[in-house]
């Protein structure tokens, strides 16, 4: 029987680093871990979604949506629902001529 690494595995089911499937795979992966955290801390403060809607200005089935697939939000949302629920946010950009890192 032949065995396989993870990363030969992950290169046949998901696609090698670098390609598109791969970077699609990797976003969704992480807005989906970002939803969770927001969902977890948000019960971590006691907060429903409607509370935590109220808090930000939207409704709670936008707060439903943030918990269930962060990658269709504003950054601006995004960025509100973390003030409320008191995170700290760090934002670093690198191109090739350019570094920012804001936060």
């Amino acid at each position: 029987m032949k065995t396989y690494t993870l990363d030969q595995v992950q290169d046949e089911l998901i696609g090698q680093i670098g390609t598109v499937s791969r970077d699609i795979f990797e976003y969704e992966l992480q807005m989906d871990l970002i939803g969770k955290a927001i969902k977890q801390t948000r019960k971590e403060r006691n907060l429903t979604q409607e509370e935590l809607g109220k808090l930000i200005g939207v409704q709670k089935a936008q707060i439903s949506r943030i918990e269930n697939n962060a990658s269709n939000v504003t950054m601006d949302t995004l960025l509100r629902v973390f003030t409320a629920l008191k995170a700290t946010v760090k934002l670093q950009i690198e191109l090739p001529n350019l570094n920012i890192s804001v936060g």
